[in-house]
């Protein structure tokens, strides 16, 4: 079964920027379910950004303006932009396609 495989985590300061990159074992289609979840210790999952089948995306508020969901040409990575990363934002960051989850990749923001 296919599994989108996270990679891009790691320890950065308060302020600072990561990008994370979820890589495919397909090209996904311009109208699969696409998401980046996270969760926070002790913290139920929750999602963080996402891109609808029709097109249209979605950011938890406290992320909106700082972070953004994009894929590549090729169609078979989709990456989240982090900017003016916060401790609140230090968690489990997993990536969706359609229905398939992967293992996550850890961020950790210090203050």
């Amino acid at each position: 079964q296919m599994q989108p495989v996270e990679s891009g985590g790691g320890l950065v300061q308060e302020g600072g920027s990561l990008t994370l990159s979820c890589s495919y074992s397909r090209m996904i289609d311009s109208r699969d379910y696409r998401a980046w979840y996270r969760q926070a210790p002790g913290k139920q999952r929750e999602m963080v950004a996402e891109i609808h089948r029709n097109g249209n995306t979605n950011y938890a508020r406290s992320v909106r303006g700082r972070f953004t969901i994009f894929g590549d040409s090729a169609k078979t990575t989709l990456s989240l932009r982090m900017n003016s990363l916060k401790p609140e934002d230090t968690g489990v960051y997993f990536c969706v396609i359609v229905t398939q989850w992967g293992q996550g990749t850890q961020v950790t923001v210090s203050s």
